[in-house]
């Protein structure tokens, strides 16, 4: 109910105009309705559809003439404005000057009054003008505690219409709770209902439900999404300083951490060669600390419309920080900015987007763990690199010859074959400057041509693979030695 408190106070210090987004009307017009009834206050509801009704009743009949927002506004604007009216979706229709005049107008009658216009939309694009005589509210995401009484209530009233047999632990309970975090109440309820209406049950096994429905939510929004990470470390070969520095901080969001004096770590930037294995070590940093792992698609994020960018990663970030604790990844960081370490051509736009995340990535106090993986050091904003940005800065080298037997025996086992039938020392030695990513590949390709010659995969087939595909450190070696000397001396080298 911080919501309700939050709102109550804006109302309470008389602020004429309170723009709220959100996909949640029903939530926001139930504290609205709660906040009228504790202040004692007329409350208002407009939609373009009934017009103008009493929102304390709203079985009321509604107010003949008031649909056209412009009519509704008029009649707002001429009675004691002491009220709380809530219009609509009324963003659209400012784009009508005489709607927009109006509108301008009523807000400050309610300023003369001590009343309050709530503008409620699924969209934030409005006016400036608006903007500038207006004060945001953002409807927060459920708490736990609020998601265990939301399940309860769900579960009751679904119970009643259709009876359902609940066998679950308190422990399995709270691994539920904690995995509908960061989803709207909505989202939340539907998932609860989707999990018990098939064998009428709630028990553990619909954890596996829980997480399957909620992948698919966070996906359909299209900013964050996802990820399978391995099950074991031992499935990624090398990273020893990497996987050392993991073990070491393997308890640090713990409040036994918190009570040593630590605070939670923010982050690591992954540079190295393409394909050296960077996504990997996303992977394995979740793998190792038992965190989901979220990918930022930062492409999703850029808008055609002014203003939207910036919140889309608002957005992003704050569904991350109610997801926590979690690992967040962005993948080859400097595309997603590219345009902020020099002047742009998008008008700001990058800059902005840049100076949202690095505000962010200083202020947050929710422990959302951020990976960024980068290729291109040149086209890093210098200020991403100063130091407390991230806790540490890795480069992932190509692989080692003792690394390269490691991978070697991963990917064969993965394919179902015995590394002890193949000469690995030899293999090893072949695949010299070849990365993770593309030793992988090196198999693959020995493999088609086994199965398409009608021959058994041994070590031949894969050394000439490798030879008649040259790695990246060979077609690109200038710009990877550049790199690796770049790297000397400011990197902690990852294996």
């Amino acid at each position: 109910m911080k919501d309700a408190k939050r709102l109550e106070q804006l109302i309470r210090a008389r602020h004429p105009c309170i723009t709220i987004v959100t996909y949640e009307e029903d939530y926001t017009l139930d504290i609205l309705r709660q906040t009228a009834k504790q202040s004692g206050r007329k409350l208002w509801i407009w939609s373009i559809i009934d017009g103008i009704h009493d929102g304390i009743r709203p079985d009321g009949l509604p107010i003949s003439d008031t649909e056209n927002p412009a009519a509704a506004l008029y009649f707002l604007s001429q009675r004691e404005n002491s009220s709380i009216a809530v219009m609509r979706d009324i963003l659209k229709h400012l784009s009508d000057a005489r709607t927009l005049r109006i509108l301008r107008d009523a807000i400050d009658k309610f300023r003369e009054a001590g009343g309050t216009l709530i503008l409620l939309d699924y969209n934030d694009t409005f006016p400036d003008v608006i903007s500038a005589n207006s004060t945001r509210f953002d409807i927060s995401y459920p708490n736990e505690q609020e998601l265990e009484e939301l399940l309860r209530e769900t579960l009751r009233q679904f119970h009643r219409e259709n009876p359902i047999e609940i066998d679950i632990s308190r422990k399995d309970l709270r691994t539920i709770i904690r995995n509908l975090r960061g989803l709207t109440r909505r989202q939340a309820e539907q998932i609860i209902i989707d999990a018990v209406a098939e064998d009428h049950k709630f028990h553990a096994g619909d954890i596996n439900t829980v997480l399957a429905r909620k992948r698919q939510m966070i996906h359909h929004g299209g900013l964050l999404e996802y990820v399978e990470a391995p099950t074991d470390l031992e499935e990624i070969g090398g990273l020893r300083r990497l996987k050392r520095w993991l073990n070491n901080r393997q308890d640090i969001f713990s409040d036994e951490a918190a009570k040593f004096g630590l605070d939670s770590p923010r982050g690591v930037l992954m540079l190295g060669v393409q394909g050296a294995g960077k996504s990997l070590c996303a992977k394995a940093i979740a793998t190792a600390w038992h965190r989901p792992l979220l990918r930022m698609d930062v492409s999703a994020l850029y808008d055609r419309y002014i203003g939207e960018s910036e919140r889309k990663l608002r957005d992003a970030l704050r569904q991350a920080e109610m997801m926590s604790p979690i690992i967040l990844w962005i993948d080859e960081i400097e595309k997603a900015f590219a345009s902020a370490a020099s002047r742009s051509t998008d008008g700001g736009l990058s800059q902005r987007m840049f100076g949202t995340l690095l505000t962010w990535m200083q202020e947050h106090t929710d422990p959302v763990f951020l990976v960024a993986t980068a290729n291109d050091i040149e086209a890093l904003p210098p200020e991403l690199l100063r130091k407390g940005r991230f806790d540490e800065i890795f480069f992932v080298d190509l692989p080692r010859e003792d690394t390269r037997r490691e991978i070697l025996k991963i990917h064969l086992i993965k394919r179902s074959r015995n590394p002890e039938e193949f000469d690995i020392d030899k293999l090893a030695k072949a695949s010299e400057g070849y990365s993770g990513a593309e030793i992988e590949q090196g198999i693959i390709s020995a493999m088609h041509e086994a199965f398409g010659e009608k021959q058994n995969l041994d070590t031949e087939c894969i050394v000439k693979a490798f030879k008649d595909s040259p790695p990246l450190s060979v077609t690109m070696a200038e710009k990877v030695h550049a790199l690796r000397e770049w790297a000397n001396g400011r990197c902690v080298p990852a294996d």
